[in-house]
């Protein structure tokens, strides 16, 4: 079994298909294991995406993960990292096929629905900004 972070970006509960997207991963085997809403502050954006802070197009995103509740959740199933970006598509929603979930209701490179890890480490040191121990049941 493995586990992924997945966060429902602001424009995606805006829009409110937060259900929609979680019932697609649960359809698609995945279990929920610990979930919450929040919204995001720099200090835990800075954490989240410490590879990126340098990177012309954090304060955007920043801003954008920023403007609205999120819901952060971490999913589990066998190859849930690969199968979770599967299903999301490319992180251009613009470039991403219908049937997946960034190409059915996405907007484009920023507004592209959920967040998901991209590597095994990714998501050890993700889940870990986001959630105690205690808060994950799995």
């Amino acid at each position: 079994m493995e586990r992924t972070l997945i966060i429902f970006k602001p424009d995606c509960v805006a829009k409110k298909v937060e259900g929609e997207v979680l019932d697609r991963f649960l359809k698609n085997g995945f279990n929920l294991i610990a979930c919450k809403m929040s919204r995001l502050n720099m200090d835990i954006l800075k954490r989240h995406y410490c590879d990126h802070i340098e990177k012309p197009f954090f304060p955007p995103l920043a801003d954008f993960m920023q403007s609205g509740n999120v819901i952060v959740a971490v999913l589990e199933r066998e190859n849930a990292i690969a199968k979770a970006r599967e299903m999301l598509g490319p992180t251009d929603s613009s470039k991403a096929p219908k049937g997946t979930i960034r190409g059915d209701f996405g907007t484009d490179m920023r507004v592209n629905v959920c967040h998901a890890s991209d590597s095994a480490e990714s998501a050890e040191r993700e889940i870990s900004n986001f959630f105690s121990k205690e808060e994950i049941f799995g």
